[in-house]
C-alpha cells in the first residue's frame, strides 16, 4: 500500500503544489514565501514522519492569509487522499507537547466528519512575518479537507513563538499516531463499516 500522494491547486490567489508521504521519514521541502510558516511545516514534516514537498506562491502583497489557507486545503486534501480506504489504520491520536513555558493539547479522529475545536490565545498579532490569527484558519482549513475531527488546547504560554511551535509539533505527533497501521484492526476501524 502506497500512501503517497500529490495534490495541486491553482487559484487567482494562489498556486499551491503539494506531495507527501503519509508512510515517509520526515523529509521535506518547504517553500511558501512565509519564513515563520515553513518553520512550523518543517518541524510538522520531522514530527509526524510525513515527507511534505510544497510550495506555495500567493499574493503576499496581501498578506498572508490566502497563502496558508490554501496550503491547509491543499494539505488536507492529500492527508485524506492518501490515507486511501483508512483500512487497519489506528484513527485516533493525541499528543501533549511542552515548548519551554508553553504547553499545547492535540486530539485526532480521522473520522472523516469536520470539526475543529481551538482553544488559545496570542498576545502579538505577528510571529516574524505570520499573522497569529492565521493559525487557527490553517487548521480549519485543513481538518475540513482532511476530513478531522481536531481539538487543540493552549493551556498556557507566554511566547508566542513557543505556543505555536507546541501546537504545530503536537498535532504532528498525533497526526503520526493516527494514520499508524494497526495490524490488530482488521479493515476499517468503525462499527459502521466506512470512515
Amino acid at each position: 500500500m502506497i500512501r503517497q500522494v500529490q495534490i495541486k491547486r491553482k487559484t487567482n490567489e494562489t498556486l499551491v503544489d503539494c506531495t507527501i508521504n503519509l508512510d515517509g521519514k520526515g523529509l521535506y521541502k518547504i517553500d511558501t514565501g512565509v519564513g515563520f510558516f515553513n518553520h512550523m511545516l518543517e518541524l510538522f514534516s520531522k514530527h509526524s514522519l510525513i515527507d511534505v514537498s510544497l510550495l506555495v506562491k500567493g499574493d503576499l502583497e496581501v498578506d498572508c492569509h490566502h497563502s496558508i489557507e490554501d496550503a491547509g486545503i491543499v494539505l488536507g486534501q492529500a492527508i485524506k487522499k492518501a490515507l486511501g480506504d483508512k483500512k487497519s489504520i489506528k484513527r485516533y491520536g493525541s499528543f501533549t507537547v511542552p515548548m519551554d513555558e508553553a504547553l499545547a493539547r492535540v486530539n485526532i479522529d480521522l473520522s472523516m466528519r469536520p470539526y475543529l475545536v481551538f482553544n488559545g490565545e496570542f498576545s502579538k498579532e505577528k510571529v516574524g512575518d505570520m499573522d497569529v490569527e492565521i493559525v487557527e484558519e490553517f487548521f480549519m482549513a485543513l481538518c475540513t479537507n482532511a476530513g478531522i475531527t481536531l481539538h487543540i488546547n493552549i493551556d498556557y504560554g507566554n511566547n508566542n513563538h513557543h505556543m505555536i511551535e507546541a501546537v504545530f509539533k503536537a498535532f504532528a505527533r498525533a497526526l503520526r499516531e493516527a494514520i499508524s497501521i494497526d495490524d490488530k484492526v482488521d479493515g476499517v476501524p468503525s462499527t459502521k463499516g466506512i470512515l
